[in-house]
């Protein structure tokens, strides 16, 4: 991407290699894959420079549009400072409710915007949830066939899994902020084996 630089402003961004007019020249397409740097910076013409350093994980946080500033020398797009995403509810206030906001079917207290938390943990849920539905059988047959039982590789994975969530749930509700939750689900590589802090759910062996 480059843009094109008249009496120090930013005045047209070039995404891809196109004949131009600047000034009185018309310039061939060819001059960005055959002039140097400084020959098209002569014209006005420069490569843009992108800035990422402030772009956070959309995941955790509400990014800034990038902006574009021209300080003589290059042209750069960065961001600003980014958003941490709520972590927790929002709920409806009296305030909400005295100003004609609080829908019909909710009230006082009622949660208004779900925060990260409340997702991340109904994920658990699901995935659990995915995680027993195979085995749910056993259970079942359990509980209509007198002389079966659940077989103790399946009622211990069964458990474990339950456990496993219990505590996924429990570091997602201790967690103080946004950040907090990043790190518990930020991967790292210790001798050569990745893990996170938050763990994960356990797998049926074969």
């Amino acid at each position: 991407m480059y843009a094109l630089v008249t009496n120090n402003e930013i005045t047209k961004f070039i995404n891809h290699p196109k004949s131009m007019v600047i000034g009185d020249v018309r310039y061939p397409a060819k001059i960005f894959s055959v002039w140097s740097a400084s020959e098209l910076n002569a014209i006005g013409i420069y490569e843009v420079v992108f800035d990422d350093s402030n772009k956070k994980d959309e995941k955790w946080y509400i990014n800034t549009n990038q902006s574009f500033d021209f300080d003589g020398n290059e042209v750069t797009a960065s961001y600003g400072t980014a958003t941490p995403k709520a972590h927790a509810d929002t709920t409806w206030s009296q305030q909400d409710s005295d100003d004609g906001d609080l829908p019909d079917d909710k009230e006082v207290g009622d949660v208004k915007v779900e925060g990260l938390k409340t997702k991340l943990i109904r994920t658990i849920k699901q995935q659990a949830s995915g995680l027993l539905a195979p085995t749910d059988w056993y259970v079942v047959k359990a509980s209509e066939v007198s002389d079966y039982s659940v077989p103790t590789n399946i009622a211990t994975y069964r458990a474990s899994v339950r456990t496993k969530s219990n505590e996924m749930e429990t570091a997602i509700t201790n967690a103080s902020d946004t950040p907090a939750l990043e790190t518990l689900y930020t991967y790292t590589t210790t001798d050569g084996v990745q893990s996170r802090p938050l763990g994960e759910l356990p797998t049926l062996e074969s």
